[in-house]
């Protein structure tokens, strides 16, 4: 993941703003917050938390509603185009992959899954999973937020924390 906001920050750097590289970030899928965080620190753009926080939360959330609405109509499309049905097939298949904890857990399941920083989980992939789960909307998007906000302290830690130590 470091390799690819390095690559975004160094190619998106004097284009645009600092601030709209670490939104741009936050919103790309495996990226998403963690990633604009990471981008934000006193190691790479040394934005201000207070700044990077709002930036990367919004960017990381904008997506989540079109997905949890759209995400199942447009795989079952994807299936009827020859060309795109071994993308829709895999996208399925790596997300139920992980339904385990969120179904036996459910709501929390969902939160964790979104707020824990590993490899694999985040927003895209949770409201992803939620989608094909058909969870309910509201508690989709409640527990994916407060997921969000629990990998933005996790990631504030990392980022600012640590980061900041070594390089601040």
């Amino acid at each position: 993941m470091d390799a690819f906001v390095q690559w975004f920050t160094a190619s998106l750097s004097g284009l645009v703003s600092k601030e709209v590289i670490v939104f741009i970030i936050s919103m790309i899928p495996i990226l998403e917050l963690r990633g604009g965080l990471l981008a934000s620190s006193p190691a790479l753009l040394d934005i201000p938390i207070l700044t990077a926080i709002p930036i990367c939360i919004i960017g990381n959330i904008l997506p989540i509603p079109f997905i949890l609405l759209l995400i199942s109509r447009i795989l079952e499309w994807m299936k009827k185009v020859s060309l795109f049905r071994p993308v829709a097939l895999w996208l399925e298949k790596k997300a139920m992959s992980k339904k385990d904890q969120i179904e036996k857990y459910g709501f929390w399941g969902l939160v964790l899954f979104v707020g824990i920083p590993l490899p694999g989980t985040g927003a895209w992939t949770g409201a992803l999973v939620a989608s094909l789960l058909r969870m309910n909307f509201k508690k989709a998007f409640g527990a994916i937020l407060i997921g969000i906000v629990i990998a933005t302290v996790i990631m504030s830690i990392l980022s600012y924390g640590v980061l900041g130590v070594l390089f601040g």
